[in-house]
Parts: C-alpha cells; sequence; structure tokens
C-alpha cells in the first residue's frame, strides 16, 4: 500500500501568512503520518512508503441542483504523475487531502444528524473511482481538516451514526483498515477466467438501504442479482425501487436488518424465503387442458432424429403432423 498525502502551500500571500499556513500543513501531515504507523504496529498494515504531493490536488465539494453531492476535482494529472512513478510498490491506495466546502457545512453536518447529505462523499467518490478505474488498483480518500478553527471544532454528542466522524483526527484509519484487505483489480479475460477471481456471477444478493438508486443496484438489476431493501434505514433518497423492471423474486424489501439477515440465509440455504412467512398460503393449481389427436404413428428416421432433439432439451415447435415447424 502507499499512502499520498495532498498538501501543500498556497501561492502568493505575505511572509506571516505563509509561515503560518506552513505550520498548519506540518501540523496536519503528523497525525497522518502516526495514523499509518500506528496500523504497521497494532495489525501489521504493509506500507513501506508516504508520499507528499506538492501543489496538491485539489477537492471541491459542492451539491447538485437535484440536491446531491458533487464536486470538482483540479490538478488529477498530477496525482496520477506521482501513482504512475511508484506504480511497481503498491497494490492499494490511501489518500488524504483537504476538502474545499462552505465553513457552516461542518456544524450543520453533524447538528442535522442525518438529515443532510454528506458533502465530503461526492467529490470523495469522483476522485477514488477515477483513480481505480485509470490504475486498476483499489483507492479510498480520507479528508483532512481546512484550518485550525475547524479542527478545534467541538460538535458535542452527536448522532451515534456520526461519532466515528467526530472523534476522528485524521479520518486515515477506517481507509487503511478497509484497504489492507482489498481485493486486487483485474480486467483482462484472461485474469477474469482464473481459478479464484470474483465477478459479479459470484455475487447473489446485495443489501441497501430502501430508496437508494445508484450504480450497485443498477448494474444488480441488469445482472439478476437479488437486491434486498431495509426500511429501517431512512436516508434523504425517496426512490420507489419496487418501480423498477425486476425479475420475479429479483427484488424484497424487508422492514429491518435482522429481517434482511434472515433472506440472505434462506437464499444460501435454497429455502423460498415466503416459505418461512406465516400464514403459508397453498401452492396454487393450474389446470390445463390440451387436445391430442388419436393417429397411428409410423416410425421413420425422421422421428427418431426428433426424438433425440428433445432428449436434448430441443424445444422446438411442433407442427400437428409431427414434423418440424
Amino acid at each position: 500500500m502507499i499512502a499520498l498525502y495532498a498538501v501543500g502551500l498556497k501561492s502568493g500571500g505575505d511572509p506571516e501568512r505563509l509561515s503560518a499556513t506552513s505550520l498548519w500543513r506540518d501540523r496536519k501531515l503528523r497525525p497522518s503520518s502516526n495514523t499509518v504507523n500506528a496500523a504497521r504496529s497494532t495489525y501489521g498494515l504493509d506500507c513501506p512508503r508516504t508520499v507528499v504531493l506538492d501543489p496538491p490536488v485539489r477537492l471541491r465539494a459542492r451539491f447538485s441542483s437535484s440536491g446531491r453531492a458533487a464536486g470538482r476535482v483540479e490538478e488529477l494529472d498530477s496525482l496520477l504523475d506521482c501513482l504512475c512513478r511508484y506504480r511497481d510498490e503498491y497494490d492499494a491506495v490511501a489518500l488524504s487531502s483537504v476538502i474545499d466546502v462552505p465553513g457552516t457545512y461542518h456544524r450543520e453536518y453533524f447538528e442535522r444528524a442525518g438529515k443532510m447529505v454528506n458533502p465530503w462523499g461526492g467529490v470523495e467518490a469522483m476522485l477514488t473511482h477515477a483513480v481505480s478505474s485509470l490504475l486498476d488498483v483499489p483507492s479510498a480518500h480520507a479528508p483532512m481538516f481546512e484550518s485550525r478553527e475547524i479542527a478545534n471544532m467541538d460538535p458535542g454528542v452527536v448522532d451515534p451514526r456520526m461519532a466515528a466522524e467526530a472523534v476522528s483526527v485524521t479520518f486515515l484509519q477506517c481507509v487503511l483498515k478497509g484497504l489492507q484487505r482489498s481485493p486486487r483489480i483485474v480486467s483482462g479475460p484472461r485474469e477474469l477466467a482464473s481459478r479464484g477471481t470474483l465477478t459479479a456471477g459470484d455475487i447473489s444478493c446485495i443489501i441497501i438501504p430502501d430508496g437508494c438508486l445508484g450504480l450497485p443496484t443498477l448494474a444488480a438489476l441488469e445482472q439478476g442479482i437479488t437486491v434486498i431493501a431495509v426500511r429501517e434505514n431512512r436516508n434523504l433518497m425517496k426512490n420507489d425501487l419496487a418501480a423498477l423492471p425486476w425479475r420475479p423474486g429479483q427484488f424484497r424489501r424487508v422492514e429491518n436488518y435482522w429481517e434482511a439477515a434472515g433472506v440472505m440465509a434462506a437464499l444460501r440455504a435454497g429455502i423460498d424465503p415466503f416459505s418461512l412467512r406465516r400464514p403459508l398460503n397453498p401452492v396454487r393449481v393450474t389446470n390445463v387442458s390440451s387436445v391430442v389427436q388419436s393417429k397411428s404413428t409410423e416410425v421413420t428416421t425422421e422421428s427418431l432424429e426428433l426424438a433425440s432433439g428433445l432428449q436434448n432439451n430441443d424445444c422446438r415447435s411442433l407442427r400437428p403432423d409431427g414434423r418440424h415447424s
């Protein structure tokens, strides 16, 4: 793994401001370096090199007109050049950089207790998707604090889902731990066909919050992968997933993650989840009537070939006289 810190000094400005910026840059780098070393000493992270990129890649987070988290990535070329220079030394990339957001977002994000879209996540996804797609390598990003004032902000006791963000200094430890066991990305036909390679065909189902619609859900829809939507995990997206053109039994909506785990266990065991519900409705019985014409049948070479074809699951239709249509 390689850890890359995109930290630089803003050009221009008076010497005193430049000195203060330099000191703040050094203060931001020390916790990140300590985070990497802590991971190496506690769970054996293999990260022989960290790189400081100057000038840095710049991430600017904004909301789109629809309310989605989006943004702009600048100086991507310098980041890719750096990663290409050390490409033989790593199998995963941990990125850490400042994300430019309006100053009011930090406190508002915690105070709204999950009712505000994470403003940093959209542009982070844009960056890591670009890096992983171009270099075929797992990558993840951790944001750095923009200023001393933001770093010293006390959000108070926050929603439990945000608690880890409220106490973290670097937001980097989860990135390192996740990337340590991340699978290698392969794209060539030979690698995809090799033994041990996991593809979409190896995924039996995905579990998502109800209403969320993104690339994983659309990919599952297209490839016939079962999707389990959890109502209890409320979010800001309002999509009606049931309206999508699912195959029979492909989409299942449950109340909570306990129920989702049960559905997943049933699918893995080859059990119809509906057979575990009560009351259990009886199986439907359908009567099919057919008219059979009674006539003598002459055994010919053609009829023997037809019988052989039917044994091999050749489902070609027949004319009433027994010949191929």
